[in-house]
């Protein structure tokens, strides 16, 4: 079974979200928002299918990355998220939630051995049409 496909997005806190937002904005030309920004790509097995990378930035009070004390948080793509999270619970993985479903994909967070917070993701698939590619 395939498990983490790719990078899904990195996620960091900061003192000033905004303003970290407007430095690489500025200095490294992101296109960013109040959500961070977002990278989009093709696979390469498939360049059929489109695929996205997020970055983005949190304040320093955020509670998303709990229970970890990290300042950071590592967004996979994966595939199979449910039986994936089976597979973890069998290895005895911290799951720290429960599974999530948005329009967007589903997610879960786990903890590696040194209490990092990891989100996984199984994106929605999306096919570009015939007319869409280029």
């Amino acid at each position: 079974m395939k498990k983490v496909t790719g990078l899904g997005g990195i996620f960091f806190k900061c003192d000033d979200p905004q303003g970290m937002n407007e430095w690489y904005a500025r200095n490294l030309g992101l296109a960013t928002s109040e959500y961070g920004t977002v990278f989009e790509w093709r696979q390469a097995d498939n360049p059929a299918k489109k695929g996205a990378t997020v970055w983005n930035t949190f304040p320093q009070s955020t509670d998303y990355f709990q229970p970890s004390a990290k300042s950071f948080m590592v967004n996979y793509r994966v595939e199979n998220l449910v039986l994936l999270v089976d597979e973890l619970r069998k290895s005895n993985v911290t799951i720290v939630d429960e599974i999530a479903e948005y329009d967007y994909g589903k997610f879960v967070h786990v903890l590696d051995p040194e209490g990092n917070i990891i989100e996984l993701w199984e994106p929605k698939e999306e096919a570009v049409q015939p007319n869409q590619a280029g």
